[in-house]
């Protein structure tokens, strides 16, 4: 199999036609249930689902009575197979809502992709209300440094590895504060623990990286509130 190298939204918008609405791997279904464990009580607010993709945290986000949910991504081909009825298409760096739009944000697997992440958490701040609330994932900077890539096979089993930046946990604790933003809690997922789902080939996968943090879940809140 060879890799075919692809800019991140050009990768994004080949893999929409097999991107289903919902975590479709092992990985993402941890990360998912990691994410959704530290989401505060979402009836009411108004919620943004940051890099959407095709919506599969902004299908939970409505079924638990969240008010205005907006999809938003660069990836036209991502949004196109999203369910929600407000998509709008944007750089998550400069986002086209006002000030204080929404009272929560939602990202997954997505903050890698910023290309400076106090930079990112000062967008995604300016955006959420004081007191509100912003819950994101990252694939953790220790996977990446084992070797672990984000990459997906397309339809002509071409794989296509997605530029990642490898931001440490002390990265995110040092830019929380200089955005207005402060860290409520945060938690990883683990090979062996939050991550123990089988799949093919996973006996050897979970004795060769066995404890091996995966992914990083934040919770932060705008001060002001």
């Amino acid at each position: 199999m060879t890799t075919h190298p692809l800019a991140n939204e050009a990768a994004y918008d080949c893999w929409a036609a097999s991107y289903p609405p919902l975590p479709h791997n092992p990985l993402m279904r941890a990360e998912q249930q990691l994410v959704v464990e530290l989401w505060p009580e979402v009836r009411g607010l108004r919620a943004l689902d940051l890099a959407s993709g095709t919506g599969r945290y902004g299908l939970l986000l409505q079924e638990r009575g969240a008010s205005d949910v907006v999809a938003c991504d660069l990836s036209g081909g991502m949004l196109e197979r999203s369910p929600l009825a407000s998509r709008v298409r944007a750089n998550m760096m400069h986002l086209p809502f006002a000030v204080g739009s929404f009272d929560i944000v939602v990202a997954g697997l997505a903050v890698g992709h910023a290309p400076r992440l106090r930079d990112w958490l000062d967008e995604v701040a300016r955006v959420l209300a004081p007191g509100g609330c912003l819950v994101y994932s990252d694939f953790h900077p220790d996977a990446a440094a084992a070797g672990m890539t984000r990459s997906f096979v397309d339809d002509q089993q071409r794989k296509h590895v997605l530029e990642h930046r490898r931001y440490q946990l002390s990265d995110h604790l040092a830019a929380a504060p200089l955005a207005g933003l402060e860290i409520e809690v945060w938690r990883e997922a683990r090979v062996g623990r939050e991550l123990r789902e089988p799949f093919t080939g996973s006996v050897d996968f979970y004795r060769r990286r066995h404890d091996l943090a995966v992914v990083l879940a934040v919770r932060m809140r705008k001060l002001g509130g």
